[in-house]
């Protein structure tokens, strides 16, 4: 019997272990070194600011680097504009990578309002956009403008509690042109964390696929903390 035991507890170990190494494969394939330029299409990731910064309490920080967590007023600010494929995306697509002009982080901080966060999209993700730094960047410009907040989330003063759902109809319902396969909302815990909304390569809507659809919210509720600052 303890023979059986010990020979059963050591398949699960296996199984365990096996299950592992396919998510890890799974994983690398998905995201991977690609070549600057080739790729299928982009997410604008737009980040709700006041999540960030409740998490970063909770985390114990007492005083924050980010500009976003301060006095001025961030809803929706852009975390990313990142190059997909159809399945999977590139990540890192120059190491090192072309330097970034100093310059051109304060000319983004109205819309990526953290200098440690502009560089580190350039690196990972404007490097495979096969664009120039202050190109890459004017893109992401040009794509959040391409992109209406509804107005209810643009500067609440409570706490709001959400459908995810919800939320993907209000982008869909401003947003002429958009499709509800176009929009992916994600959370944590409890809180709404992003929107991503998938464009084209000349920043039309499209529908999202593969790696752009993972991380969609599966909560009935999520809670959105209102506008910090004012």
């Amino acid at each position: 019997m303890m023979a059986l035991a010990v020979g059963v507890r050591s398949l699960v170990a296996f199984a365990l272990l096996l299950l592992l190494l396919v998510a890890d494969v799974g994983t690398a394939q998905e995201r991977r070194a690609g070549e600057p330029g080739r790729f299928d299409y982009y997410v604008l990731a737009l980040s709700w600011s006041p999540s960030y910064c409740a998490a970063a309490v909770e985390r114990g920080r007492g005083r924050f680097p980010e500009q976003q967590c301060g006095a001025r007023r961030y809803s929706f600010v852009v975390h990313g504009l990142w190059p997909q494929y159809e399945s999977g995306y590139p990540e890192n697509c120059q190491v090192p990578p072309p330097r970034l002009d100093r310059n051109i982080v304060p000319e983004m901080l109205d819309l990526m309002p953290s200098p440690r966060l502009i560089y580190h999209e350039w690196d990972a993700h404007g490097t495979c956009s096969g664009l120039d730094p202050r190109t890459y960047f004017a893109t992401i410009r040009k794509a959040r403008e391409m992109v209406r907040i509804p107005d209810e989330y643009a500067d609440p003063k409570d706490y709001i509690t959400v459908a995810p759902g919800e939320v993907q109809s209000a982008f869909v319902r401003v947003n002429q042109g958009l499709s509800p396969e176009g929009v992916v909302v994600t959370c944590n815990r409890r809180r709404l964390s992003e929107v991503r909304v998938c464009l084209t390569r000349d920043l039309q809507f499209r529908d999202c696929s593969g790696a752009a659809r993972r991380g969609a919210c599966r909560r009935d509720r999520v809670v959105m903390p209102p506008v910090r600052g004012g």
